[in-house]
């Protein structure tokens, strides 16, 4: 093998890793993955891809190509329920359509697509955009100083090692990330609630259906708790199984005394007919918990996805979570690395993410009780909240923020009253240019984009100053202004919480970086004082950090 020298060093090459990978892409940045097994996900998990995630994967230009995957392995908008058994009595419908009620707020739907379908186009993206990618290969050693990480990597077949010098790392290495492990970093929460299984099967299973368009199938009977996906064409599934017996007092130890039989044996009690046919493809085992890292950075090296945050199934919010975090850095490293911010830019990651984190293991936690295991059930749990408010309505806060005057420090909301505020995800809201139907999400993920409503050249002004002192590039778009996007439907200030002559800039993940209601109080200086304070007083000295930003190649 050979050696690198890399902007960044991602360890694992599952969803989050390769997420990560290609939305650094985006920004110009080259980075190297080494995944230790031999090839991308075998299993079919994270099969839950959220409105905010699809957003994000719009942004990597990948959302028809996941589109199209999900609707090769599933029917669409599929509903969720309980049943006793997929042959038997129906429980509960517990979202009828997996849309309904959420349309309005994105201009992507969710939908369910596998890990086996999408890591291998997520690999594809991220090596068209510039990242390497070692696969058989995995970390043996890492050292960090003040300029960067020297790590040892190994290749499992032939044993050879290379040595990769890199400026930051990204440690994507799951659940029990050995990386987190060597770096000291516990974590808190609910530890083991389950040693629970996935059994891959293949059974003709599409008579039991009865029509019914069916995403998750929750099971609750006397032999066993768990869910049901099917996939098209109804011959193949899994069934994940969390506990046995009586489903007030399960044992929730499915690993001891496993046996193939015994796995055809639940897979047909959750069926509820035993004259069906069923083989074997794989039997996971996996932990369910409930825990977050206690930081999710040390120096120059980053925790994201599982390793930061592991959570039950129930809601999908694990590698949607995992999505979130990769794209929220994304963006920061890629300014530290070319040198339009500071180094402390990057500590709003743990500050910003770990709080959000802490929110959805804790929701997790709560639905996990709720639909399968109400004897765990505690005092100070915390209350359910909606899946949209998870998902689209969390709330930022830190130095890469400018705190409206009003913020009264929630966490989450309703993303259909966010109006723009600081920190909040910039809403979706429809435009219009040269006949074509877009969202406002569509101008974010490059540069800052400012926003205000139409014919505004004073903030054109403004933006266009702050752009060249601080050399900075601002994209300006006046919705509503006859010379580019109209405000398709009309509402965009008030979507956006802003009078007329207001502005509102939107960071490059997306988020409301600082919103003027009003052009009241604006000054010539003031987007430059909120990007100085934001980007760590990178005006100070323009470009002093950046650095040499190459493809991955040997030392």
């Amino acid at each position: 093998m050979n050696d690198y020298d890399v902007p960044v060093l991602i360890v694992g090459g599952s969803l989050v890793g390769m997420t990560s990978a290609a939305l650094l892409g985006t920004h110009g940045i080259p980075s190297l993955v080494v995944e230790r097994h031999r090839s991308s996900a075998i299993h079919p998990r994270a099969a839950l891809i959220l409105q905010r995630s699809m957003e994000i994967l719009r942004t990597a230009g990948l959302e028809e190509i996941i589109s199209a995957k999900s609707a090769e392995q599933f029917d669409q908008d599929a509903a969720i329920m309980s049943v006793e058994t997929l042959a038997g009595k129906e429980i509960a419908w517990h979202l009828p359509k997996l849309n309904d009620g959420v349309r309005d707020l994105s201009p992507c739907e969710r939908l369910f697509a596998t890990q086996v379908a999408i890591e291998p186009v997520l690999k594809g993206r991220a090596q068209e955009l510039g990242a390497q990618t070692l696969f058989g290969t995995e970390l043996v050693s890492f050292e960090q100083d003040a300029d960067g990480v020297t790590a040892l990597i190994r290749d499992r077949d032939t044993g050879e090692t290379s040595t990769v010098r890199a400026r930051y790392m990204l440690a994507a290495d799951g659940a029990h990330s050995p990386t987190r492990d060597r770096l000291g970093i516990s974590r808190v929460g609910h530890g083991v609630l389950s040693k629970s299984i996935t059994i891959y099967f293949r059974a003709d299973v599409k008579e039991l259906l009865r029509g019914r368009n069916l995403g998750v199938i929750m099971v609750v009977n006397p032999t066993l708790q768990g869910f049901f996906r099917i996939e098209k064409p109804y011959k193949s599934g899994f069934l994940a199984v969390h506990g046995l017996g009586d489903p007030l007092n399960p044992n929730s130890d499915i690993w001891t005394d496993l046996t193939e039989e015994g796995c055809v044996d639940l897979v047909r009690a959750a069926l509820g007919d035993d004259s069906i046919a069923v083989e074997i493809d794989d039997v996971m085992r996996w932990q369910a918990t409930a825990q977050v890292a206690e930081r999710m950075q040390s120096g120059r090296i980053f925790l994201v996805g599982d390793a930061a945050h592991s959570m039950p199934p129930y809601g999908g919010y694990g590698g949607n979570t995992g999505i979130h975090d990769a794209h929220n850095l994304a963006w920061k490293l890629a300014a530290v690395i070319k040198g339009d911010a500071q180094p402390e830019l990057l500590s709003t990651y743990d500050s910003e993410r770990r709080p959000v984190a802490g929110f959805t293991v804790a929701q997790a936690f709560s639905r996990y009780v709720a639909r399968a295991a109400p004897f765990l059930a505690t005092d100070d749990m915390e209350p359910l909240v909606s899946d949209a408010n998870i998902d689209l309505g969390y709330r930022y806060r830190s130095t890469a923020v400018t705190a409206d005057a009003d913020d009264l420090g929630e966490l989450h909301g309703n993303p259909r009253e966010s109006k723009g505020r600081a920190g909040t995800r910039a809403p979706h809201h429809p435009i219009e240019l040269d006949g074509e139907i877009l969202s406002t999400l569509d101008l974010f993920g490059g540069n800052f984009v400012l926003l205000t409503g139409s014919n505004q050249p004073a903030w054109h002004e403004r933006a266009l100053r702050a752009s060249k002192a601080l050399d900075i590039d601002i994209d300006v778009h006046s919705i509503g202004d006859s010379g580019g996007y109209s405000d398709a439907g009309g509402g965009f200030s008030d979507a956006y919480g802003i009078s007329a002559t207001g502005a509102v800039l939107v960071r490059p993940d997306g988020f409301v970086a600082w919103r003027a209601v009003t052009d009241a109080d604006a000054t010539d200086a003031s987007i430059s004082a909120v990007l100085i304070d934001l980007l760590g007083h990178a005006s100070q000295a323009p470009n002093s950090n950046a650095e040499d930003i190459a493809q991955p190649q040997p030392a």
